[in-house]
């Protein structure tokens, strides 16, 4: 059966292990920990999962291991209404797993063991789905080769594609050719433009100018406290900040980049415009940040819709 208006996302499944500490260690160094939590993540799951709290329908291609982490993180994710046929279960590798340790400021370092998620191929997203009306959503937690592979698939069907450039690895040059829009941070967007030798300083405008006119896509920079920047191949720029937060309120920032991300990617399969999109997924990403994990902090629609009148209007730039 054909379907029709959806959110392809193609990424990760991890368990992660949320570890709290009073202060992050430096390098060398043991630091203790009463307490651990497990919870269901990985870019794929986050972003697909935010997408689907927006009112999308999201189908999520990936692979998991057979062991009782992959069972439990498919059955959440089906609970939330992403269709979660297109994960495979692996008969060789674990599912994999992030250890996410978080002080109490919010900051926090992550390491991810990638699992079975380094099975998931191409191959598993059927031609049948990659028709103009339905979006490509992927972030760089899957292997490089199958993640560029789909993305020139999609885009020769006339897909929108998707790319949040997370971890900052880096593809090949033509390939960003196929993207419509790259979503980065500023760290991210640093890393690419001094690996393509691109002259930007660290100017956040002028990272995302140089990447969109090398890609012939939309750039979009999140900046953290600071809100999102975005550049279009034609040189339109928005700034747009994020939505006022009372600091002590607070408590996990883990998972504000793939709410952005995933609502970002529903808000434009929407119709929505770059400013409209990037302003409710500056409120999605902020929501996020007021509860504990990922995926059970996403908010939905209603919860963004609440609080978009608090939001500043999107700024026009003079690029």
């Amino acid at each position: 059966m054909l379907l029709l208006g959806m959110i392809i996302v193609f990424g990760s499944l991890n368990m992660d292990f949320m570890i709290s500490l009073d202060r992050l260690p430096v390098a060398g160094e043991t630091v203790l920990s009463s307490d651990y939590q497990l919870m269901s993540g990985g870019k794929g799951g986050n972003q697909a999962l935010a997408a689907a709290r927006f009112g999308s329908k999201v189908a999520l291609i990936g692979r998991v291991g057979t062991d009782n982490y992959g069972k439990t993180l498919r059955e959440s994710l089906k609970s939330n209404g992403v269709m979660v046929s297109g994960v495979a279960y692996s008969d060789t590798l674990p599912t994999g797993c992030a250890m996410v340790a978080k002080e109490k400021s919010g900051e926090n370092q992550i390491i991810v063991m990638s699992g079975a998620n380094i099975e998931t191929t191409h191959e598993q997203v059927p031609d049948e789905i990659l028709i103009k009306q339905n979006v490509l959503l992927m972030q760089m937690e899957l292997p490089v080769d199958q993640t560029v592979t789909l993305l020139t698939r999609a885009k020769a069907q006339g897909l929108t594609t998707i790319l949040n450039l997370a971890p900052a690895i880096m593809i090949p040059g033509k390939a960003l050719g196929h993207l419509d829009y790259l979503i980065v941070n500023s760290i991210e967007a640093q890393q690419i433009a001094e690996k393509l030798n691109l002259p930007t300083g660290n100017n956040a405008i002028k990272l995302a100018q140089a990447l969109a006119i090398k890609g012939q896509m939309t750039v979009i920079v999140t900046l953290g406290m600071k809100g999102s920047v975005a550049v279009t191949k034609n040189g339109e720029g928005w700034t747009v900040p994020i939505m006022p937060l009372d600091q002590s309120e607070v408590v996990d920032i883990t998972g504000a980049g793939d709410a952005y991300c995933g609502t970002f990617a529903a808000a434009i399969h929407e119709g929505k415009t770059l400013p409209e999109a990037m302003r409710l997924a500056s409120v999605a990403g902020s929501l996020t940040c007021l509860k504990e994990g990922t995926q059970n902090a996403m908010p939905y629609l209603d919860d963004i819709l609440s609080r978009l009148d608090e939001m500043p209007p999107a700024e026009k730039l003079d690029v």
